[in-house]
């Protein structure tokens, strides 16, 4: 069983930057994929960014260069550092956790275990 703490979200003006936390209980945080999903108020829930348990990731176009992903093991937490944030990047943060496919690590439904969500509000 894996719980999924996300904190870090708040209010902040387009420009700025946040960042985001996922303190992850449990033994196998380090052999799972941690990703980042965002679902903005009337939109469906989308991808941002996947960390697989050997390092590599992979961000969705729309936050690649402004937003960064990274875990420390040791902690069972993952980061994601906003920056040059956009209004569009409004919306409730979620963490998950999971062994996904690689060709569907984009899809909600490959991840078993998600955090609460936190809300990031971007205004102008």
């Amino acid at each position: 069983q894996v719980q999924l703490v996300e904190s870090g979200g708040g209010l902040v003006q387009a420009g700025g930057s946040l960042r985001l936390s996922c303190a992850a209980s449990g033994r196998t945080f380090s052999s799972r994929a941690m990703a980042w999903f965002r679902q903005a108020p009337g939109n469906d829930r989308e991808f941002v960014v996947i960390t697989w348990s050997g390092g590599t990731t992979y961000y969705a176009d729309s936050v690649k260069g402004r937003f960064t992903i990274s875990r420390d093991n040791a902690e069972n937490t993952v980061y994601l550092q906003m920056n040059s944030l956009k209004l569009e990047d409004t919306g409730v943060y979620y963490c998950a956790a999971g062994y996904p496919r690689f060709m569907t690590y984009r899809r909600g439904n490959e991840y078993d275990y998600w955090g609460q969500g936190t809300q990031v509000t971007v205004s102008s």
